[in-house]
């Protein structure tokens, strides 16, 4: 008769903790729900994710690492906040990132991955009206496109980048109008994937970058300032 097989608890190791405590406290960052500026005090976060300080500290490190988080003044840590220089700043090596990975995608994307973006272009243009719906296919079609130039060190960095992203706010293409030029510049990037043309999938890459970089900065300037905002 063969021996009962004893279940032994295998006690979780501090890497999970610290990758559980990442996970949660950037998800938390990306949908906003702790705000860009907002202080990060190391026991609270403690207590709201049932985990010790190691963990945390793991997790809050990895994040300002990922410029989610940065030094908050006077010490201590904040979820990060953009003013119009960093917008720049992000929106240089998103350009010339993002450029890239439609150049490698027109070289390396397989059918079915081209299948996959036209099918987020259709999608996007039966939410032309619906801007909400329309900025989630948006983000969808980008990370099909991240995908699509089968590069894993630029997939990650530009999933790292959408993240910062996701801090400006939402989306600055806020019209009907906006969004038809958005679908448009989408399309022809996907003609240049098509035609295997990677010069061409570049610069028009960087030319959609560029357009949402000019929406930002004007949406920016638009705002409240935070003492504005705090009155409010």
């Amino acid at each position: 008769m063969a021996a009962k097989i004893r279940q032994v608890a295998i006690p979780e190791s501090r890497g999970d903790a610290g990758e559980r405590a990442y996970a949660r406290l950037r998800d938390a960052i990306v949908q906003q729900a702790l705000a860009p500026g907002q202080r990060l005090v190391e026991s609270a976060l403690c207590e709201w994710l049932q985990m010790s300080r190691t963990p945390v500290r793991e997790a809050l490190g990895r994040l300002q690492a990922a410029s989610l988080v940065e030094d908050a003044p006077g010490g201590g840590l904040q979820v990060a906040s953009y003013d119009l220089g960093g917008l720049n700043e992000l929106y240089v090596v998103r350009e010339m990132l993002e450029a890239t990975a439609a150049s490698e995608a027109a070289r390396h994307a397989t059918p079915a991955e081209i299948a996959g973006l036209e099918d987020s272009l259709e999608i996007q243009r039966r939410h032309v009206d619906d801007v909400t719906a329309f900025a989630r296919e948006n983000a969808v079609f980008h990370q099909c496109l991240y995908a699509a130039a089968h590069n894993r060190f630029l997939l990650r960095t530009l999933q790292t980048l959408s993240d910062a992203v996701a801090l400006l706010g939402r989306t600055a293409i806020n019209q009907r109008e906006a969004v038809e030029r958005a679908i448009g510049q989408h399309a022809k990037i996907v003609a240049a994937i098509v035609k295997r043309d990677p010069e061409r999938a570049f610069e028009l890459t960087r030319q959609h970058i560029r357009t949402g970089l000019e929406s930002r900065s004007l949406a920016f300037r638009r705002a409240p300032a935070p003492l504005e905002r705090a009155r409010k």
